[in-house]
This record gives structure tokens, C-alpha cells and sequence, in this order.
């Protein structure tokens, strides 16, 4: 599968922010290998031209390159790192953000025959698949379509739907498929990751959160680590240091106040789930993290 032509497409339309003229696709570039670094996936799907790509989440690691795709399907936390780097061989990738209701919509007009059978439960948020020559080409005329403006606006829509199309029947149109259905296994875990998401700092009682879903605990909790390959309290954590991270980066002095805003009362516990997590204590790693922030 020769991935020559995204690869330069990628190249030449790449942006420091990553953004592009068309809605929900992405593009990055990596120069340099560096050290594993966490971030949020949002609900994507991330294709690379050229180099590759580690990730962790709980007790999963994934990997990813050309001629294979990734899909999360859950906003998760996870550690990565971009590797087969070299001087004048970058990383090259893509993102397109996936929308529940674009997929709903292709959901409503498939026949049921059309699509893989419905999943019993919840499957892994994040997954990796071989890439097909259907969804290849799907994708680079996407990314042509940034050379011809007076094309984008009626072509790109009508890419992208094909482009889901090729996700939800291809190897993993389970997981694409739980994120179109309202009353999923998925969705009702993603509202539980919300809530952890917008409610961080706050404690929280696992069946609490079991009742929101309408879930018993114990289903609750099984769907929950398989969704995300962690306990909703890993998960909180994981949250919680990521957004201590951020603020350390422009409070580097104020370890202990930022230990309270993220919903820790001991800071010796922070300093140590810190340490753990990003191999430094806090305020060191946020001497290191000045340089970026300034």
C-alpha cells in the first residue's frame, strides 16, 4: 500500500496549530522523538504517513504506522510517544474528529445487512486496525480537496461520509458504530467520562455514577474498565494530574494550591501520584515545563 501521495499532501498542507480549511481534520508533524508525554484522544480517528506511534491507557499499549489506522471512540487519557523518526523524516499524521451524529445518520440508512452485527457489550475505546486501500484513497482525496477551495465546501462533506462508511464496515465498525447509538453500552460509559471529566476535582461514589447509566455497580464498573482499561478512580486521577500538569506550567511555585484545585487535600499523596506518573516530583517537572510555557 504506498502511502507516497498522503504523505506529501501532509507535508506541504501542514500547519503549526494543525488545523486545516476543512472542519474536523487535523494535521501534525513531529521532528524529533521525545519522551512519552500524556494528553486526552478526544473521538478520533488517526491515520500516520510516515512514523509511528506508542500509546498507553491503563494496562493496553497500541501501536500505530502506516499501512494501519487508530480509532478512539472515548475521550480518553493516555501516555504517548511518536518513535521511526529520523533528520529529514518526520512524523506525518492526520485526525479527523469523529461526529456521533453523522454516524447516526449513516446508521439510519444501512440495511441491516450492510453492517457488522451489533456488539453484546462495551468494546475497548481506543483500538487499532489494518488499513484498507478503500479507506486510503477515501482519505487522500480528502486531504486534496485543501488544493481546491471552490470544490471543498460540497465534496469534503460527502468525503467524510464515505470515510466513516469505511470505518463502520471495516475492522473495527463495532466501536465506530457504539459511538452513533444513543442508548449504547459506549454512550452511557462516555457519560460517565464526561461527568468525571467536568466534576475532576470533586469525589465521587462509584455506584453514584452506576446510577447515572442506569447501570448496576458491578455492570458499571466491567463496561467502564473495558471501555476505558481503567477504574473510574484510575481514571480521575489520570484527569486530575493532567490538568495539575497544565497548571504547574504557569503556577511552578505553588505546588500545594494546585494539589487543592485539582482535588487532592494531601499533598504528599500529589507529590507522590505525580512523581509516579511523570517520573519527576512536581516542582521539578515544572521547572522543566518553563522553557515550553514561556
Amino acid at each position: 500500500m504506498d502511502f507516497g501521495e498522503l504523505r506529501d499532501l501532509l507535508a506541504r498542507h501542514v500547519r503549526p496549530d494543525a488545523a486545516t480549511a476543512i472542519d474536523g481534520l487535523h494535521i501534525a508533524r513531529i521532528d524529533r522523538q521525545g519522551p512519552p508525554y500524556t494528553s486526552m484522544t478526544g473521538t478520533v480517528l488517526a491515520v500516520l504517513a510516515q512514523g509511528a506511534k506508542r500509546l498507553a491507557v491503563g494496562d493496553r499499549v497500541l501501536e500505530y504506522r502506516p499501512g494501519s489506522y487508530l480509532v478512539a471512540s472515548v475521550d480518553l487519557p493516555v501516555s504517548g510517544h511518536f518513535f521511526d523518526i529520523a533528520p529529514g523524516r518526520p512524523a506525518l499524521g492526520l485526525a479527523i474528529t469523529l461526529d456521533p451524529a453523522a454516524i447516526a445518520d449513516l446508521l439510519l440508512h444501512a440495511g441491516p445487512a450492510d453492517l457488522p452485527r451489533p456488539p453484546a457489550g462495551a468494546l475497548p475505546g481506543l483500538a487499532v486496525a489494518g488499513m484498507t486501500a478503500d479507506l486510503l484513497d477515501a482519505l487522500i482525496r480528502l486531504v486534496r480537496l485543501l488544493d481546491r477551495p471552490r470544490d471543498r465546501a460540497v465534496l469534503a462533506p460527502l468525503v467524510k461520509r464515505e470515510i466513516l462508511w469505511r470505518l463502520l464496515t471495516g475492522e473495527q465498525g463495532g466501536a465506530v458504530r457504539q459511538l452513533g447509538l444513543a442508548d449504547s453500552s459506549l454512550s452511557h460509559i462516555a457519560r460517565a467520562i464526561r461527568w468525571i471529566q467536568d466534576h475532576y476535582a470533586e469525589p465521587f461514589r462509584v455506584a453514584d455514577l452506576a446510577r447515572m447509566t442506569g447501570m448496576s455497580a458491578s455492570a458499571f464498573h466491567r463496561h467502564f474498565q473495558t471501555v476505558t482499561a481503567l477504574s473510574p478512580i484510575q481514571f480521575q486521577k489520570q484527569v486530575r494530574l493532567q490538568h495539575a500538569r497544565l497548571l504547574l506550567a504557569t503556577c511552578p511555585q505553588d505546588i500545594t494550591a494546585v494539589a487543592h484545585r485539582v482535588g487532592y487535600d494531601s499533598p504528599s499523596q500529589f507529590s507522590r501520584e505525580y512523581r509516579r506518573q511523570y517520573g519527576l516530583p512536581p516542582s521539578r517537572d515544572a521547572a522543566r515545563l518553563q522553557p515550553a510555557a514561556s
